[in-house]
């Protein structure tokens, strides 16, 4: 896992943690990134200092460690997500267009996923059609 200090427009600061770098970049642009203090999706990385591992940041690590039941809460989670991408229509960048046929009566009803920008997401919420994020996880449990 990867932490990175985060900013929004705002100036409002914060953490998030990242499977791996292009993580941020992914939720970044989905728009699923999102101050915690504001709701703004414009966030961006500030300046870190870097991590020095030392004896007593060992055992602060160890009392961080996630306990049993969290472990098995999130491969509760990855399996939910599995079973969402299994039996769900991915339709890619088409998913706001295919959300209002749905939401209208235009299109069968089915679960469906894709992309979405910031905007759209926006949009399709001001109308009433109920869309979820779909987390990106890491594919092992830290």
């Amino acid at each position: 896992m990867i932490r990175y200090s985060l900013c929004c427009d705002k100036a409002h600061q914060f953490e998030g943690w990242f499977s791996e770098s292009a993580d941020f970049d992914r939720q970044k642009a989905s728009g699923y990134l999102t101050c915690p203090a504001c709701g703004s999706a414009e966030v961006s990385k500030v300046l870190m200092a870097p991590a020095v591992s030392t004896a007593r940041q060992k055992e602060e690590t160890q009392a961080l460690a996630v306990s049993e039941v969290q472990k098995q809460a999130f491969v509760k989670l990855k399996e939910a997500i599995r079973e969402i991408r299994a039996s769900s229509d991915d339709v890619g960048e088409k998913f706001p267009e295919e959300a209002r046929k749905i939401h209208y009566g235009e299109a069968e009803a089915r679960g469906i996923i894709g992309q979405a920008s910031p905007v759209e997401v926006q949009s399709l919420l001001e109308e009433g059609i109920e869309i979820a994020p779909l987390p990106v996880l890491p594919d092992d449990v830290n």
